[in-house]
């Protein structure tokens, strides 16, 4: 299996990759499909633009922020809500329907 096979994509919000970001982040995943772990994440408010969600490797997004690196386990159809102090994950079925 290659490097980025063994790394699957994310959709991550461009605060999270430019490192301008502040708690709290959110999760959402959806199934796998292709080479994507189905995970959505961000900070901020939610933005239904084209551009918010932009293609990252798993890896760099746990760099950026070690607290995730379990949270990513979660299943397809979970949500999450991290800050410091502050966790909170539960179940969406309707993020199985894509």
């Amino acid at each position: 299996m290659s490097a980025a096979e063994q790394d699957p994509t994310i959709g991550a919000s461009r605060s999270l990759i430019d490192g301008d970001w502040e708690w709290p982040v959110h999760g959402l995943r959806h199934p796998p499909a292709d080479r994507t772990s189905g995970w959505y994440v961000w900070t901020g408010d939610l933005s239904h633009a084209d551009d918010f969600f932009q293609p990252w490797h798993t890896s760099h997004l746990v760099e950026r922020v070690p607290q995730l690196a379990s949270l990513l386990d979660l299943p397809p159809g979970s949500r999450f809500l991290i800050a410091p102090d502050h966790l909170d994950t539960w179940k969406d079925p309707s993020l199985l329907d894509v």
